[in-house]
């Protein structure tokens, strides 16, 4: 069983910047936190409210998009806090530290933060929530080793993608199909697919690798997923994967493209890093024609 410790959410409201990106039908919004020196979306509702993260320095915070209003994230005395999927009802999972360097992860449901942590675990990282309130995540042994979990109901059940060194489960279903990344002895990364207690490897055709550790994937009821994969010279795209395929997604005047999260309808958040090096938020609508 876990421990859950709640505590009242302190949540501030932050300014701003909202940009189309010119592509067809207009159907790209990028955003950023002034000041901030990225910006990341991670996850999308159904009703459209996105989560995500701010970086200034060496330190985040999370942040909650409804409309044109961003609400911070920001768990009760912690140095850093992030906010990485939220489910239909707008439960929110990341996790908080307070320190740098350990992390404890956290629900956040009506204003209120329950902390819990998998037993034995140095740390503990949730990044994905469904409609049921099932938790996906991982957490870091004391021998180093990065494994999944699954929290439903009170009980931990532990996620290994057979045969790899790393195993991250980062999103979940309303149907219970868990997304996550492994990575395997020769430093690989691969995405994964749990589904009726089958693992099934997802990679992007002809990729060097697909998905990377901490960084946002995404599946939605129909199956839908995205993520990211690197190709032969080292360059980072964004893809969908659906009944027809693989598609790259890539942003114009974007460096590096990374979708993270999809909803049912089937709009999209990620981020675009920039010449500058400097990563901004997107959403693409479901009418989006920037595929190819």
């Amino acid at each position: 069983m876990t421990q859950l410790h709640r505590r009242t959410a302190v949540l501030a409201v932050l300014a701003i910047l909202l940009a189309a990106i010119p592509a067809a039908a207009q159907t790209v919004r990028t955003f950023s936190v002034p000041g901030a020196t990225h910006t990341r979306a991670f996850g999308i509702n159904p009703s459209g409210e996105i989560v995500g993260i701010y970086v200034s320095g060496p330190i985040f915070r999370g942040f909650r998009l409804n409309g044109e209003e961003m609400i911070e994230i920001d768990y009760p005395g912690a140095l850093v806090t992030s906010a990485l999927k939220i489910n239909p009802q707008g439960d929110v999972v990341g996790w908080y530290g307070f320190t740098t360097t350990t992390f404890h992860g956290y629900l956040l449901r009506n204003g209120t933060y329950s902390s819990f942590d998998v037993p034995g675990a140095a740390n503990t990282l949730p990044f994905g929530i469904n409609a049921a309130g099932d938790i996906v995540g991982a957490y870091l042994n004391a021998d180093g080793v990065f494994h999944g979990f699954l929290l439903r109901d009170g009980e931990i059940t532990h996620i290994d993608f057979p045969g790899a060194v790393l195993t991250q489960a980062v999103d979940i279903s309303s149907t219970g199909d868990i997304l996550g990344v492994y990575r395997t002895a020769d430093g690989n990364f691969h995405m994964f697919l749990f589904s009726e207690g089958t693992f099934s490897s997802v990679d992007y055709p002809g990729a060097v690798w697909t998905g990377a550790s901490a960084i946002g994937v995404g599946i939605n009821p129909r199956g839908e997923i995205v993520g990211q994969y690197r190709d032969a010279v080292g360059v980072t795209h964004g893809f969908v994967l659906n009944a027809d395929g693989y598609a790259t997604v890539d942003l114009s005047g974007c460096a590096v493209t990374v979708l993270t999260g999809i909803n049912p309808r089937g709009d999209i958040t990620g981020r675009c890093r920039g010449a500058d090096g400097r990563d901004v938020a997107f959403v693409m609508d479901a009418k989006r024609k920037q595929l190819r």
